[in-house]
């Protein structure tokens, strides 16, 4: 069992930066790849970026790749998502995962699934 706890989130000016963190608790943190996911009003929850168990393997949608960057620290059971450069579009309810990914590339959709979720935190960009 891992329980999720997401801070860091707040109004943010475009242009600017912010850092979430994900505080884990509980067994196994090292058996789980990690993820942030965000979910806008009105739209769907998606998977923004992930990172595998020993860090050695990042994922990032299109829309973040160059702005946001995601690091995890196993020593703390901390995951981070650094994000810079933030647009108003950005604006979402951010949520921090484990379970697993698979970043199949080419082009193809990444395919995952997470057991554990946080109750999230709101970032909202300001233009």
């Amino acid at each position: 069992q891992v329980q999720l706890v997401e801070s860091g989130g707040g109004l943010v000016q475009a242009g600017g930066s912010t850092r979430l963190s994900c505080a884990a608790s509980g067994r196994d943190f090292e058996d789980y790849a990690m993820a942030w996911f965000r979910q806008a009003p009105g739209k769907e929850r998606e998977l923004m970026s992930a990172i595998s168990w020993n860090g050695t393997n990042e994922y990032y949608r299109d829309s973040v790749k160059g702005r946001f960057t995601i690091s995890r620290d196993n020593s703390k059971k901390m995951v981070y998502l650094q994000m810079n450069s933030l647009k108003p579009a950005d604006t979402a309810v951010y949520y921090c995962a484990a379970g697993w990914y698979l970043d199949q590339g080419g082009g193809r959709e990444v395919r995952y699934n997470m057991d554990y979720w946080g109750k999230g935190t709101l970032v909202t960009v300001s233009s």
